[in-house]
Protein backbone atom coordinates (compact mmCIF):
# COMPACT_ATOMS: atom_id res chain seq x y z
CA UNK A 1 0.00 0.00 0.00
CA UNK A 2 1.23 3.49 -0.82
CA UNK A 3 0.14 4.77 2.61
CA UNK A 4 2.75 2.51 4.19
CA UNK A 5 5.64 3.81 2.08
CA UNK A 6 8.24 6.03 3.67
CA UNK A 7 9.88 8.99 1.99
CA UNK A 8 13.15 7.04 1.98
CA UNK A 9 11.53 4.06 0.22
CA UNK A 10 9.97 6.28 -2.43
CA UNK A 11 13.30 7.98 -3.08
CA UNK A 12 14.92 4.57 -3.56
CA UNK A 13 12.12 3.11 -5.71
CA UNK A 14 11.89 6.15 -8.00
CA UNK A 15 15.63 6.94 -7.87
CA UNK A 16 15.01 10.47 -6.55
CA UNK A 17 18.06 12.55 -5.64
CA UNK A 18 18.37 15.60 -3.37
CA UNK A 19 17.72 18.78 -5.33
CA UNK A 20 18.57 22.43 -4.67
CA UNK A 21 15.03 23.66 -5.35
CA UNK A 22 12.46 20.86 -4.94
CA UNK A 23 13.31 18.41 -2.16
CA UNK A 24 14.14 15.25 -4.09
CA UNK A 25 13.92 15.02 -7.89
CA UNK A 26 14.38 12.75 -10.89
CA UNK A 27 14.04 14.01 -14.44
CA UNK A 28 11.72 11.59 -16.24
CA UNK A 29 11.37 13.24 -19.64
CA UNK A 30 13.34 15.70 -21.71
CA UNK A 31 12.10 16.04 -25.26
CA UNK A 32 14.59 15.08 -27.94
CA UNK A 33 12.82 17.60 -30.13
CA UNK A 34 13.99 21.16 -29.67
CA UNK A 35 12.83 24.60 -30.53
CA UNK A 36 15.78 26.00 -32.42
CA UNK A 37 17.52 29.25 -31.61
CA UNK A 38 15.55 32.12 -33.03
CA UNK A 39 12.34 30.07 -32.88
CA UNK A 40 11.39 31.43 -29.47
CA UNK A 41 11.15 34.90 -27.98
CA UNK A 42 13.69 36.14 -25.45
CA UNK A 43 14.77 34.83 -22.96
CA UNK A 44 14.44 31.47 -24.73
CA UNK A 45 16.03 32.64 -27.98
CA UNK A 46 19.02 30.28 -27.53
CA UNK A 47 16.68 27.28 -27.98
CA UNK A 48 15.07 24.79 -25.61
CA UNK A 49 13.78 21.23 -25.56
CA UNK A 50 10.08 21.12 -26.46
CA UNK A 51 9.20 19.99 -22.94
CA UNK A 52 10.40 18.35 -19.74
CA UNK A 53 8.93 16.43 -16.81
CA UNK A 54 10.18 15.32 -13.42
CA UNK A 55 9.08 13.62 -10.24
CA UNK A 56 9.52 15.59 -7.05
CA UNK A 57 9.10 14.79 -3.38
CA UNK A 58 8.62 17.30 -0.58
CA UNK A 59 9.17 16.40 3.08
CA UNK A 60 9.04 18.57 6.22
CA UNK A 61 12.82 19.01 6.09
CA UNK A 62 12.99 19.29 2.28
CA UNK A 63 10.39 21.84 1.12
CA UNK A 64 10.23 23.50 -2.28
CA UNK A 65 12.82 26.25 -2.00
CA UNK A 66 11.82 29.79 -2.93
CA UNK A 67 12.56 30.02 -6.66
CA UNK A 68 11.16 30.77 -10.07
CA UNK A 69 11.67 29.41 -13.51
CA UNK A 70 11.14 31.26 -16.77
CA UNK A 71 8.84 28.59 -18.11
CA UNK A 72 5.22 27.82 -17.33
CA UNK A 73 5.05 24.67 -15.24
CA UNK A 74 2.29 22.38 -14.14
CA UNK A 75 2.43 20.66 -10.73
CA UNK A 76 0.69 17.26 -10.49
CA UNK A 77 -0.31 15.48 -7.26
CA UNK A 78 0.45 11.73 -7.15
CA UNK A 79 0.67 10.36 -3.59
CA UNK A 80 0.98 11.33 0.06
CA UNK A 81 0.11 14.49 1.94
CA UNK A 82 -0.86 17.75 0.25
CA UNK A 83 1.51 20.67 -0.20
CA UNK A 84 0.77 24.30 0.51
CA UNK A 85 2.08 26.37 -2.40
CA UNK A 86 2.72 30.12 -2.14
CA UNK A 87 2.78 32.01 -5.45
CA UNK A 88 4.39 35.47 -5.51
CA UNK A 89 3.15 37.22 -8.62
CA UNK A 90 5.12 40.00 -10.32
CA UNK A 91 2.25 42.47 -9.74
CA UNK A 92 2.71 42.18 -5.95
CA UNK A 93 -0.21 39.83 -5.28
CA UNK A 94 0.07 36.36 -3.77
CA UNK A 95 -1.87 33.13 -3.82
CA UNK A 96 -1.90 30.24 -1.36
CA UNK A 97 -3.05 27.02 -3.02
CA UNK A 98 -3.21 23.48 -1.69
CA UNK A 99 -2.16 20.73 -4.10
CA UNK A 100 -3.50 17.40 -2.87
CA UNK A 101 -6.17 14.72 -3.15
CA UNK A 102 -9.09 16.24 -1.22
CA UNK A 103 -11.14 17.77 -4.02
CA UNK A 104 -14.10 18.41 -1.69
CA UNK A 105 -11.87 20.74 0.33
CA UNK A 106 -10.83 22.72 -2.75
CA UNK A 107 -7.46 21.01 -3.06
CA UNK A 108 -6.16 20.70 -6.61
CA UNK A 109 -4.52 17.74 -8.26
CA UNK A 110 -2.89 20.09 -10.78
CA UNK A 111 -1.60 23.64 -10.40
CA UNK A 112 -0.35 25.90 -13.19
CA UNK A 113 2.54 28.10 -12.07
CA UNK A 114 2.99 30.86 -14.66
CA UNK A 115 6.54 31.45 -15.89
CA UNK A 116 8.59 33.92 -13.83
CA UNK A 117 6.45 33.42 -10.72
CA UNK A 118 8.43 32.99 -7.51
CA UNK A 119 7.01 30.14 -5.46
CA UNK A 120 7.70 27.91 -2.51
CA UNK A 121 5.84 25.01 -0.92
CA UNK A 122 5.73 22.87 2.19
CA UNK A 123 4.11 19.56 3.02
CA UNK A 124 1.01 19.78 5.24
CA UNK A 125 -1.53 17.27 6.53
CA UNK A 126 0.12 14.41 8.41
CA UNK A 127 3.39 16.07 7.37
CA UNK A 128 5.11 12.95 6.10
CA UNK A 129 5.72 13.46 2.38
CA UNK A 130 4.24 14.65 -0.91
CA UNK A 131 5.01 12.96 -4.22
CA UNK A 132 4.19 14.86 -7.36
CA UNK A 133 5.49 15.85 -10.73
CA UNK A 134 6.19 18.97 -12.69
CA UNK A 135 5.90 19.34 -16.43
CA UNK A 136 7.30 22.35 -18.24
CA UNK A 137 7.12 23.84 -21.69
CA UNK A 138 9.40 24.67 -23.23
CA UNK A 139 11.70 22.31 -21.35
CA UNK A 140 13.73 23.72 -18.48
CA UNK A 141 17.49 24.20 -18.58
CA UNK A 142 19.60 25.35 -15.59
CA UNK A 143 19.70 28.89 -17.01
CA UNK A 144 15.92 29.10 -16.52
CA UNK A 145 16.03 28.70 -12.71
CA UNK A 146 16.53 31.57 -10.26
CA UNK A 147 16.71 31.10 -6.48
CA UNK A 148 14.79 33.83 -4.65
CA UNK A 149 16.41 36.21 -2.17
CA UNK A 150 14.34 35.48 0.95
CA UNK A 151 14.64 38.85 2.72
CA UNK A 152 14.07 40.86 -0.45
CA UNK A 153 10.95 38.86 -1.39
CA UNK A 154 9.63 38.84 2.20
CA UNK A 155 9.87 42.65 2.10
CA UNK A 156 8.04 42.84 -1.22
CA UNK A 157 5.32 40.40 -0.05
CA UNK A 158 4.80 41.25 3.65
CA UNK A 159 1.46 39.43 3.88
CA UNK A 160 3.25 36.07 3.58
CA UNK A 161 6.69 36.99 4.93
CA UNK A 162 6.25 34.81 8.04
CA UNK A 163 5.41 31.76 5.90
CA UNK A 164 8.39 32.38 3.60
CA UNK A 165 10.73 32.52 6.61
CA UNK A 166 9.14 29.42 8.22
CA UNK A 167 9.59 27.35 5.07
CA UNK A 168 13.20 28.48 4.69
CA UNK A 169 13.96 27.60 8.33
CA UNK A 170 12.46 24.09 7.95
CA UNK A 171 14.96 23.39 5.17
CA UNK A 172 17.96 24.12 7.36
Amino acid sequence: MTSELTAHEICELLELEPNATCGFVRLTFLSKLAITPGGLPAPFADGRPLGSALYFMVTPSAPVRLHRIRNDQLYHYYLGDPIEVFLLHANGTTDRIIVGPDLRSDQRVQLLIPGNTFHTARVIGRRRWFLGASTEWPGVTPADIEIGELNKLAGKYPSIAAELHAIAVSAQ
